[in-house]
């Protein structure tokens, strides 16, 4: 009975020496720290506090897949924004990997990280489930996670994110509303999406289905995957048309749009509308090309989220109540919208994404800052 008891009092005892070393945010009560900047997604919201840390902090970017424009312009843009005069002066150490499609890799990356003693891990998530081991791991060091663009499953860490189910639908909704206006109620649509396995494009292919289902017309949709890169979406359009019996009535396509438009430019395809992403030579094209049928709707992802997940992370070092899951709205531009020098630059490359700007947070990362910078990593 003596010996039991003992047992019983050590496995006590290792309980609440282990308790006491969970530490991680808490579940707190709003608003959190600067609301016009840090938006909570919803009503339902919840809000976190981590423990006050001192800075400088050591702060590191662990991207997954790196081959397409937006990725790069992404990983020069957290470049750029650690060398702003505004937060420059907050950071002691500044990282980025790029470890490819591999779950395990990135997970083994940001264990590698919060061994190391970094104080905030900022990651584009390679799959939406997965990470509770890494969570747990940076949870009883203190470490900030914050996943953005493509997020987790979880309302375990603070992420950024704009909302992809919207994006979808509102794609949806344009597309119809053009086919509506020269009377057509069902057809073709070509649907290109993005990177297999991830909540982005899950979201929105989500988000257009359920438009198109909502609508009543009979729909028939072919997807192809273009992985979010012009080069690869150019070939898979290409194909598409080619193996089509006549052509589209309408074309949705995720990043990639430039490639998409010049694979219906080289094959003679009727210009249809189009919704697509922020990719400056796809603005580029439907505005030149607008009054021969290609109207179309461009809601920019913006490679920047990474610059407000970064000051998010920040803020939560310094102590801040933050928002579980914070908002950054949609920024759309329609073809009748679209002006050269102000949402699209003739004088910039096409894949340069055009929307970088965030006034509410004090985040302004210029073209010639963003593209002065390269995208290696950064050991």
């Amino acid at each position: 009975m003596k010996i039991l008891r003992v047992a019983v009092w050590a496995a006590i005892g290792l309980l609440s020496s282990t308790s006491l070393t969970m530490a991680g945010p808490e579940i707190v009560s709003g608003p959190g720290v600067d609301p016009t900047c840090f938006a909570a997604w919803d009503a339902n919201t919840t809000f976190m506090q981590w423990p006050t840390k001192e800075g400088p902090y050591r702060i590191a970017i662990v991207n997954g897949f790196v081959g397409n424009s937006w990725r790069i312009q992404m990983i020069k843009t957290a470049k750029a924004y650690a060398r702003d005069p505004a937060i420059a002066s907050k950071i002691a150490e500044f990282k980025v990997v790029s470890t490819g499609t591999d779950v395990a890799t990135q997970l083994g990356a940001i264990e590698d990280f919060i061994n190391q003693g970094f104080d905030a891990i900022v990651t584009i998530a390679v799959a939406p489930d997965g990470f509770d081991r890494v969570i747990r791991l940076a949870d009883r060091n203190n470490v900030v996670i914050v996943p953005f663009d493509n997020v987790l499953d979880t309302t375990a860490v603070m992420q950024v994110n704009e909302d992809q189910l919207a994006m979808g639908q509102k794609w949806g909704e344009f597309i119809l509303a053009q086919l509506a206006d020269v009377g057509k109620t069902s057809g073709k649509i070509l649907e290109v999406r993005g990177l297999p396995g991830n909540s982005v494009d899950r979201d929105r292919s989500t988000g257009i289905h359920e438009i198109l289902d909502a609508s009543g017309g009979s729909w028939d949709v072919t997807q192809v995957v273009g992985n979010w890169d012009d080069g690869t979406a150019q070939k898979v359009t290409a194909d598409a048309i080619a193996a089509a019996s006549g052509p589209f009535d309408a074309v949705i396509t995720q990043a990639g749009g430039n490639g998409v438009i010049q694979a219906m430019f080289d094959a003679g395809h009727p210009m249809v509308p189009i919704a697509g992403e922020a990719e400056n030579g796809f603005r580029k094209a439907i505005a030149e090309n607008a009054d021969a049928g290609l109207k179309g709707i461009s809601i920019g992802q913006s490679p920047g989220l990474v610059a407000i997940a970064m000051k998010a992370a920040i803020s939560a070092l310094e102590g801040n109540v933050m928002p579980q899951l914070i908002s950054v709205p949609l920024p759309i531009a329609t073809y009748d919208q679209l002006k050269d020098g102000v949402n699209y630059w003739s004088d910039l490359p096409a894949g340069f994404s055009t929307i970088n700007e965030f006034p509410p947070c004090g985040v302004n990362i210029t073209g010639p800052a963003i593209m002065a910078q390269d995208e290696s990593d950064v050991k």
